[in-house]
């Protein structure tokens, strides 16, 4: 295509939808390239009960309909498929999907993070149903119950701690006997009355219809199996950021491959393009911080844009 636009969005969850809806009320008519699998993680969650607004809850797929639909009607566009291609080496910035190319002055990276399943048939079935990748988006529907945390990094060890504020018991599954987590925190689980470690084991099949039952456990030393009863499975092995198109142009952490952005600012080393949500938030990873960041995306791109304007009509005045 040979019109370049003002900004071009890459992703469809809450930073990006958000980032279109400002980035559309302040007429820059921006081309969000939302991707196959729009809507990000929540199009995997049930019931949200912690955004503010939706006071008696939401599923989290009817959430993503309302936030894109929103941005939608103030003239945003939408392109569902992958982008496949870019290179912000200069300006205008090109993006791929497939053969086609879209062009534009400014682009905001809103692709997230993806959690990292276990792989299981049974897994993906009951998403949404019991399986679950966030303790502090979950746990709360868990009060009460038997829960299992499946990990042994710092992650898993807070989410089983905050999960025992709600469920009656929380079993820590584990593959090994050593953590990866910190002492402190693997102390901390063990002191914990609610949280019994569970090691050696790992999950082969999540049971249950229509919601989780149990999980099988095979023991990594001698392969026996055996079943463990439970109202809810919570991974908790990582996440990782959706962001394979774009380290070898915009800057980011080495070991874990999020984009940095600068201050407090989401502009990325490459002056015009910007990044929001979880593709490079690694701390808080709640749609409510992804929205806020992607309306601050759009907020920083206007400005930038509305300066190279500026200092276009300056440098032809001269």
């Amino acid at each position: 295509m040979t019109d370049v636009r003002n900004l071009i969005v890459i992703g469809g969850g809450p930073a990006g939808y958000t980032a279109a809806l400002y980035a559309a009320r302040a007429n820059l008519e921006p081309l969000v390239i939302e991707g196959f699998n729009w809507g990000g993680q929540l199009m995997i969650t049930s019931d949200v009960e912690n955004y503010p607004g939706y006071a008696d809850g939401v599923l989290g797929p009817s959430m993503m309909q309302d936030f894109r639909r929103q941005a939608e009607r103030f003239g945003a566009e939408f392109v569902t498929d992958d982008v496949t291609k870019v290179d912000f080496s200069q300006r205008p910035f090109r993006v791929w999907v497939g053969e086609d190319e879209f062009r534009a002055e400014s682009v905001i990276v809103a692709t997230g993070a993806s959690a990292r399943q276990l792989g299981l048939d049974s897994e993906r079935r009951l998403q949404g149903r019991g399986v679950s990748y966030c303790a502090t988006c979950d746990a709360a529907f868990f009060r009460d119950k038997v829960v299992v945390v499946v990990g042994g990094g710092d992650s898993a060890m807070e989410e089983a701690l905050f999960i025992s504020r709600f469920a009656s018991k929380v079993y820590l599954v584990h593959r090994r006997e050593a953590f990866r987590a910190s002492p402190i925190m693997v102390d901390r689980a063990r002191a914990n009355e609610k949280v019994e470690l569970v090691l050696n084991k790992v999950v082969t099949e999540v049971i249950g219809d229509p919601s989780v039952t149990a999980v099988r456990l095979e023991d990594t030393a001698t392969g026996e199996e055996s079943v463990l009863e439970a109202d809810g499975l919570f991974v908790a092995i990582g996440h990782d950021p959706n962001t394979a198109l774009f380290v070898d142009q915009l800057d980011h952490e080495a070991d874990t491959g999020y984009l940095v952005t600068r201050g407090r600012s989401t502009a990325t080393n490459v002056e015009g393009v910007f990044a929001a949500g979880d593709v490079q938030d690694h701390v808080y990873r709640q749609a409510v911080t992804a929205a806020g960041s992607g309306c601050a995306a759009a907020l920083d791109a206007e400005r930038w844009l509305s300066e190279q304007r500026h200092a276009a009509l300056a440098a032809a005045a001269s």
